[in-house]
């Protein structure tokens, strides 16, 4: 099969030409390169409606050239160049999108072939799938306008992380343009960062959520304080690239995978790249991040993955291929793929994204050894600040009423801690609705009581058989390593959101346990939380126009 893919999300036109029986892509791609700024969404439209039919002539005339005549025939109907039109329907800049439908639309009708519309986001974590080879591979996108951590289960990919404020690639861009530079800023702050020293900057992870908005402020106010630009350009890279490296792991560890693609522009930077190979490395996983010409925005992924969908009979009327600017990938059924079998669980010894935790008779040994793929600086203090923070907030959230381990003794020199052995298993693999209510009510006691658990996931509550020789059947909390103290509803929000998330990840109907966790939660706790967590949902939507 071979298929036509056309990609203008944004900033760049490209158009590309797949063909599944020899696994070949040829891409043509034409950017848009303001001359100031940012994005210029009426410019780049501009840019898109000149640029289009440039990149898909080009394309379209090596299709027509690798035509033979056996396979036009004798008719007079020459065969079609191609065998399917793909074109990416969103996320995106509205008036690019709209430019790129018109031109699919066309172009499908006039060859009479299928059309097929394809989700951006979901292109950069397939073309990583289908060049690696790994078969349920864990995806960091790391793109201009967006970031997310992504898994697939039960016919979609799940969004496990994903920024709270703006794209990795637009952050460094704010950034630059506050120095002066042209976009686009993540190979200047890569070049500056190798020739500068470490800067301390915010860390912002809250469970596999993160934010961005905090460390850029934080990185302005440092160079108009007089620190080199070199030396904040590092830090931004050793704390951004860090935070993105940590979900990564941490999305690992819930879902029990062992395979990460990479995907998005930003995924060009080779300390990011190092960092998640390391990451891998250290735990015994794979990683893969495709060529570049794959990971910028390009036409290629979207041939790839309309080929895919276009095999599976996943194809588009005209009359409803409207663009979506705001096309989450986790909207996306996925049509192309078989389902698969749950991944091995754990055994003695767990492999966290924090730690490594050790199963020994009453007692468990959590152990946070040092993550060469960070910075040794950052390293010390994150381990140091969370293993104080652990000890601390479990034995408050015991006093709070809430079914904690004991703490039997901290080092914290070696970021060492040894806790009451609780429960039979993770909530992960006891899923029921009774429990997850647990859950709810604890979250609304311990934030009640002044502080959050920061990362309250399916992999960090336990639950215990009654049937079992100890026969307690309650539902513990643990793991509260990122958690702290706070009276501000926007952070008991975000608890419970990371843990919905969590769900989404680990569950069969992760909707209807979810809303039995915020019952259970309302009965008890402060409802401005829960319309908190509704504003914050609407926030993880792909700021097209935040350029």
């Amino acid at each position: 099969m071979r298929v036509l893919g056309i990609e203008g999300t944004a900033w760049c036109a490209s158009a590309a030409l797949y063909d599944s029986e020899t696994d070949s892509v040829v891409i043509e791609s034409d950017a848009y390169q303001p001359e100031s700024g940012g994005i210029h969404p009426r410019e780049a439209a501009e840019h898109m409606r000149q640029a289009i039919p440039s990149v898909v002539g080009t394309v379209l005339d090596e299709a027509d050239g690798d035509i033979d005549a056996d396979e036009r025939g004798s008719s007079s109907r020459q065969a079609a160049p191609v065998d399917a039109v793909a074109f990416s329907r969103g996320p995106g800049l509205g008036p690019c999108l709209r430019i790129v439908g018109s031109a699919a639309r066309a172009l499908a009708q006039t060859l009479d072939v299928p059309l097929v519309g394809v989700n951006h986001m979901v292109a950069h974590l397939e073309i990583g799938r289908h060049r690696s080879g790994f078969s349920a591979p864990v995806c960091l996108n790391a793109s201009g306008a967006n970031a997310h951590i992504l898994a697939y289960r039960n016919g979609r990919y799940r969004v496990l992380g994903e920024t709270m404020d703006t794209g990795v690639g637009n952050a460094l861009d704010k950034f630059t343009r506050h120095v002066g530079w042209s976009h686009p800023g993540g190979p200047k702050v890569e070049s500056h960062a190798k020739e500068g020293e470490y800067t301390d900057l915010p860390y912002v992870v809250k469970g596999m959520d993160f934010s961005f908005s905090g460390i850029m402020s934080a990185a302005k106010q440092a160079v108009d304080d007089g620190e080199p630009v070199e030396n904040v350009c590092r830090g931004l890279e050793e704390n951004v690239f860090a935070m993105l490296t940590e979900v990564a792991e941490r999305a690992l560890s819930l879902t029990g995978r062992d395979e990460l693609v990479l995907g998005g522009g930003v995924g060009q930077n080779d300390r990011l790249r190092g960092m998640l190979a390391e990451m891998c490395d250290q735990r015994g996983a794979d990683f893969y991040a495709p060529e570049p010409r794959f990971l910028r925005d390009n036409a290629g992924m979207i041939a790839v993955l309309g080929a895919k969908m276009a095999e599976a009979g996943d194809t588009l009327a005209v009359e409803e291929s409207g663009i979506d600017s705001n096309f989450r990938p986790d909207e996306v059924p996925v049509t192309w793929r078989t389902p698969e079998s749950p991944p091995a669980r754990d055994g003695d010894v767990i492999r966290g994204a924090e730690a490594t935790v050790t199963f020994e008779d009453d007692r468990v040994v959590k152990s946070r050894a040092p993550k060469t793929y960070r910075h040794a600086e950052l390293d010390a203090r994150l381990r140091r600040d969370r293993t104080v923070l652990e000890a601390r907030l479990t034995s408050d959230a015991r006093s709070a009423g809430v079914p904690t381990p004991l703490v039997w003794d901290v080092d914290v020199p070696e970021s060492t801690l040894v806790f009451q052995f609780v429960g039979d298993s993770d909530l992960r693999d006891a899923l029921t609705e009774s429990r997850v209510r647990d859950v709810g009510r604890h979250l609304a006691a311990i934030h009640d009581a002044g502080f959050v658990h920061g990362d309250p996931t399916t992999r960090n509550v336990r639950v215990s058989d009654a049937s079992r020789e100890r026969g307690d059947d309650r539902t513990f909390l643990i793991d509260f390593g990122l958690g702290y103290y706070t009276d501000d509803v926007e952070d008991y929000a975000m608890d419970c959101h990371v843990f919905e998330q969590s769900l989404a990840g680990t569950a069969d109907d992760a909707a209807g346990l979810a809303a039995a966790f915020e019952d259970a939660y309302r009965d008890v706790g402060d409802p401005d939380v829960l319309d908190q967590l509704r504003e914050i949902e609407g926030r993880g939507r792909y700021q097209g126009d935040d350029a």
